[in-house]
């Protein structure tokens, strides 16, 4: 597992409150993990870079004692390498200092060695060598907006980074809780992004921004479209973002944390849906994921493999995710400590591995 050439098969990396763990497979059916690599580290950012001809993970790392910190490792989480001089760091003059890196997104193919950094306070950076330094974005910290922006139950922290494969210029990014915000020419400007996203706990029930959003994920067919699990509320957008329809009709709560998108299969996105009120459990104590295979026009829920009994894991924002394999994988772990997988788009699922500490991130690819 030390070599990168060694690099068959699937990777599974599961960030959590006390470390990062490493799944290998062959085939998504048997799997072998190791960790925890930096114990005692809360794990809430993992980024799997595979442009270049090289596979890098990148780890964001929060030590209660050492602080925040971003590391890399090009060989498939054999060594680990820090830079000497934070890579993540807030300049002097906005007064704020980082709590914690909440999203390491790699951008397309268009954009190489470029890196985007969303952190705790709010803000966004850039990185242009593959992660190993980055500098914030100016525009975005600068927006008159952001003042006025909340802080979510968990902190006010810029959680999703989305690249327009089409144009490296184009991005969307979400904040809990300041909602969506887009640009078009790199970040030197920006939009807010949230016309039809309801907010039942501000006095304007859709505001220009304020909205708590969860996460937002892209569309494979189709990078207009994007799919967006609010604090209350499941929406599509067909513009990329400029407007927001409601589509959690048939879903059996509108709560949750996470969303994600099918890496090939247009209309099609999974999310696991929680009570609403201040348990925030799953529905009905059943532990259910569901799709929608039509835009989100009608969700179904997928439970074969996945426990029959009562069931309380709950699955953060970060903690479904896809790998890009045909067929698809699909993986999700919840604070139980339980990482669950299944191979073919979410039809049969299977315990990946149990007793974990809470699962706060899960990132797989194929390799």
């Amino acid at each position: 597992m030390n070599d990168a050439r060694d690099a068959r098969g699937f990777l599974l990396a599961v960030g959590t409150k006390k470390g990062l763990f490493l799944g290998r497979s062959s085939d998504r059916e048997e799997w072998e993990f190791s960790g925890p690599h930096f114990p005692m580290n809360g794990v809430y950012a993992v980024g799997i870079d595979r442009r270049g001809g090289r596979t890098r993970l990148l780890v964001g790392a929060d030590s209660s004692h050492w602080g925040p910190s971003v590391w890399w490792s090009d060989d498939l989480g054999g060594s680990w390498q820090e830079p000497a001089r934070p890579a993540v760091r807030f300049p002097e003059r906005t007064g704020a200092s980082l709590e914690r890196v909440w999203q390491l997104q790699p951008a397309g193919d268009g954009a190489p060695g470029v890196v985007y950094a969303g952190t705790e306070p709010a803000a966004l950076f850039r990185s242009t060598d593959g992660g190993e330094s980055f500098t914030m974005v100016d525009a975005l910290w600068d927006h008159p907006q952001r003042e006025q922006w909340g802080a979510g139950y968990g902190g006010q922290g810029l959680h999703t980074v989305l690249t327009d494969p089409r144009d490296p210029d184009a991005l969307l990014v979400a904040v809990s809780s300041g909602g969506a915000y887009r640009t078009a020419d790199g970040g030197l400007s920006w939009r807010p992004s949230n016309t039809g996203v309801r907010t039942d706990f501000l006095p304007d029930r859709f505001p220009e921004f304020g909205q708590c959003v969860h996460k937002i994920a892209r569309d494979a067919g189709d990078p207009d479209r994007l799919y967006l699990q609010n604090h209350g509320g499941v929406y599509r957008s067909d513009d990329a973002g400029r407007t927001w329809k409601s589509v959690s009709g048939d879903l059996p709560a509108d709560f949750g944390f996470g969303v994600a998108a099918h890496p090939h299969t247009p209309g099609t996105a999974y999310l696991f849906p929680l009570e609403a009120d201040y348990a925030r459990l799953p529905v009905d104590r059943r532990c259910r994921v569901f799709r929608t295979t039509d835009a989100g026009e009608t969700w179904q829920p997928l439970t074969a493999g996945l426990p029959t009994g009562e069931h309380y894991g709950v699955v953060l924002r970060d903690a479904l995710c896809t790998d890009d394999a045909d067929p698809a994988g699909v993986y999700f772990g919840n604070r139980n400590g339980e990482v669950y997988g299944s191979p073919d788009g979410g039809d049969h699922w299977s315990l990946l591995t149990s007793h974990l500490p809470d699962v706060l991130c899960v990132r797989a690819a194929a390799l």
